[in-house]
């Protein structure tokens, strides 16, 4: 009891409504998520390319970190937890890009997450969904339900990868959330908790493919993961920053606009073919995750 008061004391911010400056920087976030996991779509080696992602996060992480505070003890288990958790959804993020089109996973994958975190944050760090944050929910799963006729494409795989990460997605998101309030510099923590993930992605690698074909792949594409791995630990950060000011279902929410930025990423740069009912479910879920902004 004692520490569920805790962890409802830590996210309780003082305004519920987020600050424009938040929301413009959570909004680039999305952009940059939605670029790096396009990057990973774009690649011929989908594993080794979401690996390369992790460690260019890391690369990028390692210049700050003797300017920055060591985070506090106390959030060293949630960056180590976090780890796990971060190598299971670079896993997935490529095994569902195997699968299908970003226009269908990404929306899927990004926008059930928000819906887990928003329908259990009560229970797990004490935040009480308001009318119009249960409003945001139900809209959030009417454009998941809409995504489901995609389904009769043959795109059940890939869904089920896609649904099975934002569980993932919403188990790491209450961790670093509460890791990022522990340590109090949530930049700090981001670039701490960005060293992890790689060493896990790469040793998986090396035991399955052997040491020679990944260090191939990586010096042929390494630009791709450094890149990439500059938005992807640009983007979370800048969330994990947000979720220090505001409630954490109410910034996954917001970020998850990421949907928006990745259909126009997929038809306009991987030349997908998205349907009607790709489109209007991103929309959906995107107006769904601005009805939990504003809730």
């Amino acid at each position: 009891m004692r520490a569920h008061n805790r962890l409802s004391s830590l996210f309780t911010p003082q305004r519920f409504i987020l600050p424009p400056d938040v929301i413009a920087l959570v909004l680039l976030g999305a952009l940059l998520h939605a670029t790096w996991n396009a990057l990973v779509k774009a690649g011929t080696e989908k594993s080794l390319d979401a690996a390369m992602v992790s460690l260019g996060g890391a690369v990028v992480a390692l210049p700050f970190l003797p300017f920055l505070p060591m985070p506090g003890s106390e959030a060293v288990p949630y960056i180590l937890v976090s780890a796990l958790f971060q190598f299971a959804y670079f896993q997935l993020v490529a095994a569902a890009y195997r699968a299908g089109d970003i226009g269908l996973v990404y929306p899927l994958m990004r926008g059930v997450a928000p819906l887990l975190v928003a329908a259990t944050s009560s229970l797990v760090i004490g935040e009480k969904l308001t009318g119009g944050a249960l409003a945001g929910v139900m809209t959030i799963s009417a454009g998941v339900l809409t995504l489901a006729f995609e389904s009769r494409k043959g795109g059940r795989h890939a869904i089920t990868l896609a649904l099975l990460n934002a569980c993932v997605i919403a188990s790491y998101t209450y961790v670093d959330g509460i890791g990022a309030r522990i340590s109090a510099n949530a930049i700090s923590y981001t670039l701490w908790m960005a060293l992890l993930p790689p060493v896990l992605l790469f040793g998986w690698a090396f035991a399955r493919r052997g040491v020679k074909p990944v260090a191939r792949h990586v010096y042929g594409h390494w630009w791709r993961g450094l890149i990439g791995g500059a938005g992807s630990i640009g983007s979370y950060g800048l969330a994990l920053w947000a979720m220090t000011k505001a409630p954490v279902a109410t910034v996954a929410a917001l970020r998850e606009t990421a949907i928006l930025f990745a259909v126009v990423i997929s038809v306009v740069f991987l030349k997908e073919r998205v349907s009607a009912w790709r489109i209007i479910a991103a929309c959906i879920i995107a107006l769904g995750a601005l009805l939990l902004r504003l809730a």
